[in-house]
Formats: C-alpha cells, sequence, structure tokens
C-alpha cells in the first residue's frame, strides 16, 4: 500500500459550483489546470471529482478514465486519488460497481455511505477485491461514531487486516460550517495504536490550524475548495493553489 500524500489537494468536490467561485474547477482541463498550479505550490496528490456537462457530481467511468490518463500525462507518478462519493445521489451498488470497472490505483470510499444498503457482503467483497488488486482504500470517516464502526467492521473482518488509509472529516458539508483544530487530537487517538496512515480535512477559515494540527500528530493533509473556500485571515482565497501555499508557508 502506498503511503498517502503530505498534502492532497481536493479543488472540487461534490457540492460546489462556480456560484461559490468563479476559480472552482468543472471539466477535466480545468482539473489538470488547478492541479498543475497546486502542485507547484507544494502539493503532491489528487483527491478528484468528476462533474458531468451540467456540472453535476458524477460517477461515470468514462470520465474518470479520461481524468486518470490526464493525469498520468501531465503528472507521471502523482498519487491521484478518484472517489466514490455518493451524495444522496448514488446508490451503494454504483459506488461498488464504479471501483470493480475503473479499477483504480487509489480510492476514498465513505465508511457509512457504501454500507447504506446493509450489503454487509457485498462491501466485504468489495474490501477483499481493492486489497487482492492492489487498490488503495481511504476510508471516510465523519464522526467519532463511524471510527469506532471502522474498528469494529476491522475485527469483524468486513475490513481487511494489515494497513489501512483513513481520512477524518472534522465537521460537515453544512453552510457556515467551522471546524476547530481542539478537535483534532481526540479524532486522532481513536484509531491510535492501529496499523492506519490517516489524513484529515477541515472546513472554513481554520482549515489551516486543524491541517497543522493533524501533521503535527503524525497525520496527512487534505486541502483545497472541496472543503473551505477561505483563507486564514476570512477572506476568499483566489485559488486553490493559494490554499496550498499558505499551508506550506506555516509549516
Amino acid at each position: 500500500m502506498m503511503r498517502l500524500p503530505r498534502i492532497m489537494l481536493a479543488p472540487n468536490g461534490a457540492r460546489k459550483t462556480r456560484a461559490d467561485h468563479p476559480r472552482l474547477p468543472m471539466t477535466v482541463a480545468e482539473l489538470i489546470d488547478e492541479t498543475r498550479q497546486a502542485v507547484e505550490a507544494g502539493a503532491d496528490g489528487l483527491h478528484a471529482h468528476v462533474r458531468d456537462a451540467q456540472g453535476r457530481h458524477s460517477l461515470d467511468l468514462g470520465l474518470y478514465r479520461e481524468l486518470l490518463a490526464e493525469t498520468d500525462r501531465a503528472f507521471p507518478g502523482l498519487f491521484v486519488q478518484v472517489t466514490t462519493e455518493a451524495v444522496g445521489i448514488h446508490t451503494a451498488a454504483e459506488q461498488r460497481a464504479l471501483v470493480r470497472g475503473l479499477m483504480p490505483r487509489h480510492v476514498s470510499i465513505g465508511l457509512r455511505e457504501i454500507l447504506s444498503d446493509g450489503e454487509i457482503a457485498k462491501t466485504a467483497d468489495l474490501f477483499a477485491f481493492c486489497r487482492d488488486q492492489g487498490i488503495d482504500v481511504q476510508h471516510i470517516l465523519y464522526d467519532e461514531d463511524d471510527c469506532r464502526h471502522f474498528l469494529h467492521l476491522r475485527a469483524k473482518g468486513v475490513i481487511p487486516e494489515g494497513p489501512a488509509q483513513i481520512l477524518h472529516v472534522l465537521g460537515r458539508y453544512s453552510e457556515g460550517q467551522v471546524s476547530d483544530p481542539a478537535d483534532v487530537a481526540r479524532r486522532a487517538a481513536i484509531l491510535a495504536g492501529c496499523e492506519v496512515d490517516w489524513g484529515l480535512c477541515a472546513f472554513g477559515r481554520h482549515e489551516t490550524a486543524c491541517l497543522i494540527q493533524a501533521i503535527r500528530l503524525g497525520g496527512k493533509a487534505r486541502i483545497g475548495f472541496e472543503n473551505n473556500l477561505h483563507q486564514p485571515d476570512g477572506s476568499i482565497a483566489e485559488s486553490n493553489a493559494a490554499r496550498v501555499r499558505d499551508l506550506v508557508a506555516r509549516l
């Protein structure tokens, strides 16, 4: 299993549009351009969402294949992670089908989303498939209950033993959400002692402070417009690269 990048760019997510920020990348070409600038600023990984022709979040195999081909061409060797995020649009079956059809090198899977249909056996089969095919799965954990559920599923064998990747989401995708750096240590402590390579994403103008705390505690950072548009002083960042530069300058 490849180690997570220290600073993973999350440039667009599934929810925001150009109405939120004119630099939000919507097309594959725009994602490539935004990633190039962020890599120059210090990012060493990409967490990628694709959008359809109407700008909507998509799990389309063709769009993801196009994106992966373009990132391989533009950034050889860059850690590129696709997402299966449902966002209330896609079913767990569609998420599983994306992973099996695309067979990406790296994928993020929200634990509560992939289990939303109650198909524990199919979820276990998916995780075993990823292990056998060498697909790195990053388990997305939204709160402390998700962390405890992760541990339970590991103990039951639904999630395979051995090294695992985790992303702690510190807060919620909601209007005005601001994450608290004081919460980072408590969240990280729940999985202390486990063989996990973990990262963290946060919301609002304290995003940078939360990510610095995560790195100090041995974690990694996921940064970008998916979670936050603001600089620490409350101003709107001009680009994803500006958010990366701000974080790098403070480490």
